[in-house]
């Protein structure tokens, strides 16, 4: 048996879009056709309709209907002329004796003129002579007038559609189909190309990041579309690995404890402390990973308003006095003018709270410095610093990455999700601000963002 041809995406995309857009031409060719073949029969009904009242207008006046038949010129070449009284009987016919035609009652012309007081039938074979004619059928106030054309050459061209018409729908459908067949192709290889990055992340094989699509506005979509992936799946990974430990330390503290070992009462709380403690870990993991997705998923869901930003710093630095003396750092403020930003108050509140935070943790410093640099043209630029021990100059880079520890041992100890500088980056940048971080020269770290002013504000 022979083998299944499997097409490419690519072809398909355009036997599809071909297929459719040919038969949406075709049934719009053949609506067009007959329309305008039923156009054309309408005119030249009208056309007939006239002479066929000018006809009746004659018998109405008493005038010898042959003779003047006869006599006068028709507006159709080999026109046939019947006169035919409300019971179907052939009166008068100008080409075959009237005695050798039957009733034309049941005539479908002549059946509509009698309801209606007007017919006509566009082909149709006549049962007196065996000729096809176009019919035309009017009533009167004593008999019934109709003309019949015969179905020759010159009425076969008349009727007919306009071909020209035709013929250029269908070159441009052609055009049409050439400019689909390279646009399919290039949407097919990089649908492609993107089914073979999802088969890789389903295979859990590595992105080669190397590698990128076309130049261009879909290249860069699918760019975008690929990275994007990556760093989901990224996300995924780094969040499954940091729930490992406190989900491994829970369940070792959980078995021991009920596994029916005396321990001592010392013991127990201890072990529930670790169960507590992890437990609280895993609240602030899945906390930080919601408002990074938040940010990154719905930012034009989440509200903005003015925030008094000197007032969020007043706060925390009351907050960092009721710290026991070993866990404390003292708040510099250096705001010479009132702060008020355009933002999100829990967004802004999470940029300087996770900076103290990570100064408290990972600094070893006594000091914080809280400056106000600059305000102009519409941002605030603002510097977060420390007296700490610094970082090393290859690491600065990766300090807002997520879950990036420069100490991953203490810094798990502490609590630390590895996602606080990640989240400060993704507040500002939400804000339409910039962030960058350097070493101090006396020691520490220096942050250096800007925050929009309300001027920033849409209405």
């Amino acid at each position: 048996m022979a083998s299944r041809i499997k097409l490419s995406y690519h072809n398909r995309l355009f036997l599809l879009l071909l297929a459719f857009s040919w038969t949406m031409i075709a049934c719009f060719v053949v609506f067009q056709y007959y329309r305008e073949k039923q156009c054309k029969s309408e005119v030249l009904n009208a056309e007939l309709q006239i002479y066929n009242q000018h006809l009746l207008k004659v018998v109405d006046e008493g005038t010898d209907f042959v003779h003047y038949i006869e006599t006068h010129e028709q507006p159709w070449e080999d026109l046939r002329i019947t006169l035919i009284d409300f019971s179907g009987k052939v009166i008068y016919d100008n080409t075959l004796s009237p005695d050798s035609l039957d009733n034309h009652l049941g005539r479908p012309e002549i059946a509509h003129a009698i309801k209606h007081g007007s017919g006509q039938n566009i082909s149709r074979h006549s049962a007196s002579n065996g000729c096809i004619y176009f019919y035309s059928a009017t009533k009167g106030e004593r008999c019934i007038v109709r003309s019949a054309i015969p179905y020759s050459a010159t009425l076969h061209e008349l009727l007919e559609a306009d071909w020209a018409f035709l013929w250029a729908i269908f070159l441009f459908s052609l055009l049409m189909s050439v400019l689909a067949y390279f646009a399919t192709r290039r949407i097919g290889k990089t649908i492609e190309r993107l089914n073979q990055f999802a088969a890789k992340a389903e295979r859990g094989e590595a992105f080669d990041e190397t590698e990128s699509f076309p130049h261009d506005e879909l290249g860069a979509i699918s760019d975008h579309i690929v990275k994007l992936y990556a760093h989901k799946r990224q996300l995924t990974n780094n969040i499954n690995h940091e729930l490992k430990t406190p989900v491994a330390s829970i369940q070792a503290c959980l078995e021991t404890l009920l596994s029916g070992i005396e321990l001592s009462e010392e013991k127990r709380q201890e072990l529930l402390g670790h169960c507590y403690a992890n437990t609280e870990r895993l609240r602030r993991l899945l906390s930080d990973v919601s408002l990074i997705t938040r940010m990154e998923d719905g930012s034009q869901l989440i509200d903005c308003e003015e925030v008094a930003v000197d007032e969020m710093l007043n706060m925390i630095a009351e907050e960092l006095e009721a710290l026991p003396d070993d866990q404390r750092m003292k708040l510099h403020l250096d705001i010479k003018e009132p702060i008020v930003v355009y933002g999100n108050p829990s967004l802004l509140n999470s940029i300087f709270s996770n900076l103290t935070e990570n100064a408290l943790t990972h600094s070893g410093g006594q000091n914080i410095y809280i400056s106000l640099l600059s305000h102009e043209r519409g941002f605030y630029r603002i510097s977060f610093e420390d007296d700490g021990c610094g970082v090393d100059e290859e690491k600065l880079p990766h300090l807002f990455e997520r879950f990036y520890r420069v100490d991953k041992g203490r810094s798990r100890q502490r609590g630390g999700t590895g996602l606080g500088l990640s989240i400060v980056k993704h507040a500002v940048l939400f804000h339409s601000g910039t962030i960058s971080v350097s070493n101090r020269s006396a020691g520490g770290l220096k942050f250096e963002f800007t925050l929009p002013d309300v001027s920033a504000r849409k209405e």
